[in-house]
């Protein structure tokens, strides 16, 4: 971790600086959300986890010192029931997860902190993040709650996923093993599987027309219904030069997002319309 974001990290900070910082206007702290799950045999257990905490990093670094934002230690174990048949996913239950959130907001909301925005990488915890959000919001009207998605909304990754693996890559596939390769290529295995079938004629798990396993029809699924492997999507053209694209897309696009949000005084919170 560089020196810049060292002086970011909020839980480096002493108590008075803590208290300080929580008061300033506009005071936003990033709490990145992961996962302990399997993603395939070639990527890590920590892949969500490895990508909201460094990318979370390289995002803060290009945000000006003087802005008063701040990262806290992220949350490595996450909401992964449907990766619960394959070893190594350890997987908190939607309830304890609420409660931690809720522990850990409401104690921010205490101190006066103006924003908390989750930068979440695990996509199975979307919902509960959101409910999370909302939730806490009741709980701490003063402070504005913005539950974020890494790879949501990011315009550039179009350009650089064809479109079939955007739409049914949804696990260990071409992105993700192309940006682990880019962010920690030691751990990243030989293998480069092609696995979860969920469009052709003779796959069971081909939704009929209209239905998706994600998006505007979705089913809740369960990977091994899908793969053996644990891969759902095509792995095998991920490549360096590729990761670094998706890398600085998605670096672009949260900075870029980050920027205009530390410099409005969005969103209204009781006691600030």
């Amino acid at each position: 971790m560089t020196n810049s974001c060292s002086s970011r990290r909020f839980d480096y900070l002493s108590w008075t600086k803590a208290a300080e910082a929580a008061s300033i206007e506009g005071s936003t702290l990033i709490w990145p959300f992961g996962a302990c799950e399997q993603h395939g045999p070639h990527l890590p257990l920590a892949t969500d986890n490895l990508f909201a905490e460094r990318l979370a990093i390289e995002v803060l670094e290009r945000i000006p010192t003087s802005m008063p934002i701040w990262m806290l230690p992220s949350q490595s174990l996450g909401f992964s029931p449907e990766h619960a048949s394959f070893s190594g996913t350890i997987s908190l239950s939607a309830s304890l997860l609420l409660q931690l959130v809720m522990e850990v907001g409401k104690q921010l909301g205490d101190i006066g902190l103006s924003r908390l925005l989750f930068f979440n990488a695990h996509g199975g915890q979307i919902g509960l993040l959101q409910a999370a959000a909302r939730q806490l919001r009741l709980e701490c009207p003063s402070m504005a709650v913005l539950p974020c998605f890494l790879w949501s909304g990011v315009s550039g990754l179009k350009n650089l996923i064809p479109v079939d693996e955007i739409e049914r890559g949804l696990h260990a596939g071409l992105a993700e093993t192309s940006l682990m390769i880019a962010l920690a290529p030691e751990l990243v295995g030989e293998e480069r599987p092609r696995d979860g079938d969920h469009s052709s004629s003779d796959s069971k798990a081909t939704p009929p027309p209209g239905w998706t396993l994600e998006g505007v029809a979705p089913c809740a699924w369960l990977t091994e219904e899908l793969s053996n492997s644990g891969v759902i999507g095509d792995s095998s053209e991920a490549n360096l030069s590729l990761g670094k694209a998706i890398q600085h897309s998605l670096t672009d696009h949260w900075a870029q997002l980050l920027m205009a949000l530390m410099e409005s005084n969005w969103p209204p919170t009781i006691g600030t319309r």
